[in-house]
């Protein structure tokens, strides 16, 4: 594992590309603390690694019972109860990466204080490593759903390939969500707080348990002013419904997400001059 060399200049440059550059450079180390982030979350544990599996299927199994079974919901004028559990877990796909990312952003320089005096250490990559940490997880998800349909529907559309073109954007605009959360947290405590119940109104704005169609045309403005809805619907589309993404809106939604991203990284490196002092 190696550490390409930090110098003052490199520290205050927040351009795009020296965002894109400090990830390239530093891609040795950044997969490495991926493993070993990893690792971490299951150490310990009887089952180990066999978790990142159980949870998805335990989410999947839980979520389907509870609103298929209990509440009898149905998805749109589906009668088959499977398919409500498919089209509710592709959303959860997007979301559950939404919300370990962000949930974590807010005590990711806190909770390393002995990285921010390390003068060499790259701390602008610590939101790489939560984006890739995220992406295994979801990868994981994604094998449990195609198994569920598989089980229920038979084999996925063929489009479930472009999957990652919806992660895509998702992750840039989470990458600056880390960076922007991740810096505001080692000044302002509260965020970590203030996040966790973001996040759970974020779920119950967002099109998850029910349709977009479902929502009245008076409150339909929340949902087309929130990202993630837009990203829940394309992904259903490519994973379950079969249809091509709506690549107009995913090219202009890519271009935003990375001048987010950019936006992030520049106030990261324009506040991390302090954290120092505060932690």
């Amino acid at each position: 594992m190696t550490i390409s060399t930090y110098t003052s200049l490199a520290r205050h440059r927040a351009s795009p590309g020296a965002m894109l550059g400090q990830g390239w450079r530093n891609r040795d180390l950044i997969f490495s603390l991926i493993r070993r982030d990893i690792a971490s979350k299951y150490r310990g544990s009887v089952l180990g690694m066999v978790w990142a599996l159980l949870n998805p299927l335990l989410m999947l199994a839980i979520y389907t019972f509870v609103f298929s079974q209990v509440f009898k919901m149905r998805w749109g004028g589906a009668s088959n109860p499977s398919e409500f559990a498919l089209m509710l877990f592709a959303g959860m796909l997007v979301f559950s990466f939404f919300s370990e990312t962000v949930t974590r952003a807010p005590g990711l320089i806190t909770g390393t204080p002995n990285l921010v005096k390390k003068i060499v250490f790259p701390l602008d990559i610590q939101g790489y490593v939560v984006i890739g940490s995220a992406l295994f997880q979801s990868a994981i998800s994604l094998i449990v759903l195609i198994g569920a349909h598989i089980i229920m529907k038979g084999l996925p559309p063929a489009t479930a390939l472009l999957i990652p073109v919806v992660f895509a954007p998702l992750s840039l605009m989470c990458l600056g969500l880390v960076w922007i959360l991740s810096a505001l947290g080692v000044y302002l405590r509260d965020i970590g707080q203030i996040v966790g119940h973001l996040v759970m109104m974020t779920m119950f704005l967002s099109p998850l348990f029910y349709p977009e169609s479902a929502v009245p045309e008076r409150f339909r403005f929340f949902i087309d002013i929130n990202p993630l809805a837009m990203l829940i619907a394309q992904s259903r589309r490519v994973l379950i419904l079969g249809d091509w993404p709506q690549w107009n809106i995913l090219g202009w939604f890519t271009l935003a997400a990375f001048a987010f991203a950019s936006f992030g990284y520049w106030l990261f490196q324009r506040t991390r001059k302090g954290f120092a002092d505060v932690l």
